[in-house]
This record gives C-alpha cells, structure tokens and sequence, in this order.
C-alpha cells in the first residue's frame, strides 16, 4: 500500500492538465481584450476619417468659382469697380449672394450680406467691400445661387481710394463655408472705361 502511496504522490498528470487548461484561458482572454481594443481604435479613426471626408466635400461644394473675365469699369483715371461671373464649383450647395443693404462703399454693421469681399494691395486692406448680384440666363429668381446658376457681381471699389495704372491688388470673395475666391490682377498703363484685366 505505502508503494501505491509513492506512485499517487509522484503522478503530476492532472495539475499538468489543469495548468495548461488556465495558461490557454488567459492567453484566450486577452487576446479578447486585445482584439476589442484594435477593432474599436479602427471603428473609431474610420468614423473620423469619414467625418473628415464630408467636411472636405462640404467645403469643396460650397464654393465659388470665377466664370470668365474680370473686367474692370475705370472712371476718372482710376478703377472704380470690377465685374466678374461667378458659379458654384462642383455643382455643389446654394450660396446666399443676397448684397449689402447700404451703398457707401463698404458694407453696415447691420448688412444682411453673408458674403464678404475685400481688396488688399501693398499699401491697404479694405474689408467688407459693397457689392451687387444678379442673376444670368436660367434661375429660380432668388438670391441663392443654386447648381446650374451664374451670377454677375458688381464690386464697388470706392472704399479703396482709386485703383490706378500699374497697380497689382486682390480681391477675396469670402461665402460662409467654403474656400476663399482669390482674384489678384494688374492693372494696365493705360484706363479706359472698360476693359478686360489681366
């Protein structure tokens, strides 16, 4: 019997057993846990990258492009106001063109414009130019300018103390969402009452 004793005591089989049954649970739990976190780290950056994606869309949609010349209306040996088409780019969102209320050069305070121009040259800045907007050929007879529409603006540039010959300046044409329209031009050596500017 003490020899059966001996042989039960040395026999390790069952905690050999039971020990791997423990290792290959925990290596199963937290390879688990490891798993979740990897897949909600990329569900989460995948929704970010989504979100980022729209956002560049929305703001690519939602801007302006110039359709043709800029042309300049000259008066008194200086350029007092351009003229430009503008569309929407990519066929994208309706940008409320609805001018500024008051004519005094720039727009009020309480102007219900949600578009901004501004003129910059070497010497100033000039923000919140007034202008105006009408529509061309087919539209819906609003304000919006909508998929498919052109709009010609009229800028007054008054505010900025004349324009002169060999002049360099830029215009920002700025909607509520979306990239900024930049028009740089020069003006030539010599004004007349309209012309096309370069």
């Amino acid at each position: 019997m003490l020899k059966t004793v001996k042989t039960m005591r040395r026999d390790e089989r069952g905690i050999t057993g039971l020990e791997t049954a423990i290792i290959l649970i925990a290596f199963v739990v937290v390879a688990s846990v490891f798993a979740y976190t990897v897949l909600s780290a990329g569900i989460f950056s995948s929704q970010k990258g989504q979100e980022a994606v729209y956002t560049g869309l929305q703001t690519a949609r939602s801007t302006l492009a110039l359709k043709g010349d800029v042309v300049g209306n000259a008066t008194g040996g200086n350029i007092t106001g351009l003229v430009i088409c503008v569309a929407n780019a990519l066929n994208g969102a309706s940008i409320d063109l609805t001018p500024p209320n008051n004519h005094s050069g720039v727009a009020g305070n309480d102007s219900s414009n949600v578009v901004v121009v501004s003129y910059a040259d070497g010497a100033q800045r000039v923000d919140d130019l007034y202008w105006e907007a009408i529509p061309l050929g087919t539209n819906n007879g609003d304000s919006m300018l909508d998929p498919g529409e052109t709009f010609e603006m009229t800028i007054d540039l008054e505010a900025a103390g004349g324009v002169g010959t060999y002049h360099t300046f830029d215009i920002d044409i700025k909607p509520p969402v979306g990239s900024v329209l930049v028009i740089e031009r020069t003006t030539p050596a010599a004004l007349s009452d309209w012309m096309i500017l370069n």
